[in-house]
């Protein structure tokens, strides 16, 4: 059987990417002549739409031969607002082939599609296109590729020779050792090589011109592998739309054995026969009675099937990463009610699932939430074309997210008469951009297997909302800890009922913030108009960087918030007299830069909403009542899970002993620093109440005071820091970090730095810096403590505890954080801890009986400090009393 390859292509926008599949389409003989956008005529751009905006807005399939091998190239849309049709593409690669205009370079979009190639391990070939055009300059472009994307890109314009095979050798250890023993890599090592994203192939030339493409074509093909696949059959769903007549066509790849029509596939919940098979190519397509793993395909008779979805020994797909960052309302025609028009914009979502159709009860209206405006023209006109209905929409507003920064314990109780469930959910902060994610750490001897999976299914089925405002919550990790069912009245609604109040009940304790959308831009602007933009740029509360001057123009990076930049490019067109450029591509959420204000003007009330509970419903006397979401822990079932924990944890403490150490040297202490090294690990933040702190060092004194001291073994002691996990547990910190993070930073280092001065300890206060591309580590001495920067990759968390595993057994170590997973791993190399509130009330504590200590000696000396000094100091400060005089 001959080799079979899906290749996807790739593009920013008008990067010359359906030129470059018409070229390959033309060359291979599938095609008698090239097409042009500008002709509208293009093979693969095949819909009105795209013809009438010279876009490709819908990924499209061709089937051709280069040679043995058979090609399923799939175009995909290059403009931003259709990313998510691009990204479903994704799903069903072997290879990409991303596309580079020469004459722009490397743009912003260009980035996020190297992004997602890569969260997607999918392996890439690189053309750059446009090389034709006056300008160009190979050397300086693959000098910005491998600076921009990776070191990794190499030119395959002469794919042999020392040079080029010492490159591709640098790539690899094993590669290396091999160019070294024989000074030549064989073409397998390199094929190898390239499916393992080790190597980039990089090519050049002119799709319009067709130069350099039959040479990219033979390269392409000589260097990729073929997948080999299972006799089990598999497939993965990418795409669902419907042709002419209205037919529902399901787009998969096989990714396992064989599909014959009239077989029956079953998904969740659905069993389905295949009427039809269709492989296009354009708009055409041949229908066949039988296809095998590799192909791509559509079918008909599948009613029920959806994008992302597996089938046989397929998983489903995880969500896109891309998302929708801005919410149109969509006012329906005189006439029209939300009840007749919602069935058919289902429809329209469901072949194209970015655009998010959404019913909003509270406004009794129905809402498209999008990537980008040019997406509402595309809706507008589906909805017109297809079911001849004219809407409208209004000036639209920007999608918040909320999450939360600190762990909390949710309990859900559901129990009107006859029914019964209780849901414990642990809900736990994650990383920025990390979304959802469920998890069950439940023993069965609590709950039945069945039980929990119906309640993780509960938490995956429903978009849950926050409480600030309404919107949808993520970058938390939600965990199913505990739970109860009935033998007789519990049903399986039960739990959904219970699974949704535990989540909202979490959310009403935590502390919630406001995230909104982020653009990642890259601007270009004329060297004088630099200090504008940059100035416009802080305005939009964003950040900048100069990335390089070329000539008369000025190139800035950065990132700003969607809801100020997302109409700048008129502004910068004005000022710049045509002459500026703007390229944005979502970067993900962050912190909100005007949360109040959103909060405010939003008004969202979260107990007044009854679609979405924060209490529970109990049962006394045969009656169920509600109880509200402040009182849920007062009649729950099921001991809490979070409350037990902290009693072990309290237990383990008032074990321990806490004593002053001896100093250590600075030499010592340089010497460890540079040892520490970095570990993989993840950080969530769990608030433990102060209700325990008193008691934690009553417990610790009096066994000080009580006990003889044993003999000291260790050589001193170390008291780390978490920086940034303490300044957001202050109040005092986290206020003025609001603000200010910097003078957060050295308020924090200040407090430290009296607190060593009164404790034989060593203090070192550790901060991530683990986002900053391409940083070191850095540790530095402020005044009597140290700090350390954490290095690329490392956080602040990884670095405390590879310092406790690895000292922990020569030194005593404190270690200062309120992070509940680092407290159990520190806790495991036998340190000690503080969290940030028994932190605060050491270091309170310690200054009160240090300026008592002071105090009490002063009045028993009654000495001045006019009495210790000299006569001639006692003159010059005499001087400086003296008012100035202002005509000196």
């Amino acid at each position: 059987m001959r080799q079979k390859l899906v290749i996807g292509i790739l593009a920013n926008v008008d990067a010359g990417k359906t030129t470059l599949s018409e070229s390959l389409l033309y060359l291979s003989g599938k095609i008698g002549k090239m097409g042009r956008v500008d002709n509208q005529n293009a093979y693969l751009d095949t819909e009105a739409l795209e013809k009438a905006r010279g876009i490709t807005i819908f990924s499209k399939q061709a089937v051709f031969d280069i040679h043995s091998t058979q090609i399923t190239l799939l175009d995909t849309p290059g403009h931003v607002d259709f990313s998510m049709e691009m990204e479903r593409t994704l799903q069903v690669l072997d290879y990409a082939i991303l596309v580079i205009s020469g004459a722009d370079g490397v743009q912003s979009h260009t980035k996020t599609l190297w992004r997602l190639l890569k969260m997607y391990q999918i392996p890439v070939f690189l053309f750059i296109n446009k090389m034709d055009q006056p300008g160009t300059d190979k050397e300086k472009l693959m000098k910005s590729i491998k600076s921009q994307l990776s070191d990794a890109c190499i030119s395959f314009e002469k794919d042999n020779g020392n040079e080029f095979y010492e490159e591709v050798a640098m790539t690899d250890e094993r590669l290396l050792e091999k160019f070294l023993e024989t000074g030549h890599v064989t073409e397998e090592q390199i094929k190898e090589e390239i499916k393992a994203r080790k190597i980039f192939p990089c090519f050049f030339g002119s799709a319009l011109k067709l130069e350099g493409i039959e040479y990219f074509m033979e390269k392409l093909i000589q260097y990729t592998i073929g997948p080999s696949y299972p006799e089990e059959f598999g497939a993965r769903i990418f795409k669902i739309t419907r042709d002419e007549q209205g037919n529902r066509l399901t787009h998969m790849k096989l990714t396992g054995g064989k599909l014959k029509v009239r077989d029956v596939l079953s998904g969740n919940g659905w069993e389905e026969k295949i009427n039809q098979i269709r492989i296009y190519s354009g708009k055409n397509f041949e229908a066949v009675g039988e296809i095998f793993a590799g192909t791509v395909c559509a079918v008909t008779g599948l009613t029920q099937t959806k994008p992302g979805e597996g089938l046989g020994i397929e998983q489903n797909f995880s969500k896109p990463i891309l998302e929708p960052v801005l919410s149109y309302q969509i006012k329906l025609p005189d006439g029209y009610s939300p009840r007749e028009v919602m069935p058919k914009l289902r429809e329209i979502e469901e072949e194209h699932p970015e655009l998010h159709i959404v019913w909003d009860e509270t406004l009794q209206e129905i809402q498209a939430q999008i990537m980008g405006e040019v997406q509402i023209e595309i809706l507008q006109s589906l909805i017109k074309d297809r079911f001849n209905l004219d809407v409208t929409f209004d000036d639209g507003h920007i999608v918040y997210k909320e999450t939360i920064t600190n762990t909390v314990e949710g309990v859900g109780h559901f129990e009107p008469l006859r029914h019964y469930a209780e849901v414990h959910l642990l809900l736990e902060p994650g990383e920025r951009g990390s979304g959802l994610q469920f998890a069950t750490n439940c023993s069965e001897d609590l709950l039945a297997r069945n039980w929990q999976r119906l309640i993780l299914s509960h938490l995956e089925e429903k978009i849950h909302k926050g409480v600030l405002t309404g919107s949808a919550i993520t970058d938390m990790k939600i965990t199913l800890v505990s739970g109860r069912a009935h033998n007789k009245h519990t049903e399986g609604g039960d739990f959904r009922e219970a699974t949704y109040r535990a989540v909202r009940q979490g959310l009403k304790e935590a502390n919630s913030i406001l995230l909104e959308p982020y653009y990642s831009f890259q601007m270009e602007v004329p060297r004088e108009m630099v200090g504008r933009a940059m100035m416009d740029i802080e305005k939009m509360y964003g950040t900048s960087e100069i990335l390089q001057t070329d000539g008369e123009m000025t190139t800035l990076v950065g990132s700003a918030p969607v809801v100020t930049m997302r109409n700048y490019h008129k502004e910068l067109m004005s000022y710049t007299k045509g002459f500026g450029r703007l390229y944005c591509t979502l970067k993900g959420y962050e912190l909100c830069h005007n949360a109040e204000e959103v909060i405010q003007r939003i008004g969202y009330d979260s107990e007044a909403d009854t679609e979405n509970p924060t209490g529970s419903i109990f049962c006394s006397h045969g009656a169920g009542f509600y109880v509200s979401w402040d009182k849920v822990k007062d009649y729950m079932h099921i001991e809490s899970y979070l409350k037990s924990k902290k009693e072990n944890f309290k237990e383990e403490v008032q074990s321990q002993t806490f004593s002053d150490r001896e100093w250590i040297s600075l030499e010592e202490i340089d010497q460890i620093l540079g040892q520490t090294v970095s570990n993989q690990g993840k950080k969530s933040t769990w608030k433990k109440s102060k209700s325990s702190v008193e008691r934690y060092y009553e417990a610790m004194r009096s066994k000080i005071e009580d006990k003889p001291k044993p003999k000291e073994s260790k050589q001193g002691t170390y008291l780390l820091v978490d920086g940034y996990n303490i300044i957001h547990a202050w109040p005092e910190l986290k206020e003025l970090a609001e603000d200010d993070m910097d003078s957060a930073r050295v308020k924090l280092l200040d407090i430290m730095c009296n607190y060593k001065a009164t404790k034989k300890c060593e203090v070192i206060v550790v901060f991530d810096a683990y986002r900053v591309k391409g940083h070191t580590e850095e540790m530095i001495d402020y005044h009597n403590i140290h700090v350390v920067y954490t290095k690329e990759a490392q956080t602040a968390d990884q670095y405390i505890e590879k310092f406790s595993y690895d000292h922990s057994k020569k030194y005593h170590i404190i270690v200062a954080t309120s992070d509940g997973l680092q407290q159990v791993i520190v806790r495991g190399t036998g340190s000690s801890l503080l969290s940030a509130s028994e932190l605060k009330y050491e270091i309170e504590n310690t200054n009160k009986n240090h300026i008592q200590s002071y105090l009490t000696s002063q009045s028993m000396n009654h000495n001045r400090l006019a009495d210790s000094i000299s006569s001639e100091a006692k003159e010059q400060i005499e001087t400086f009393k003296k008012p100035l005089n202002p005509n000196n």
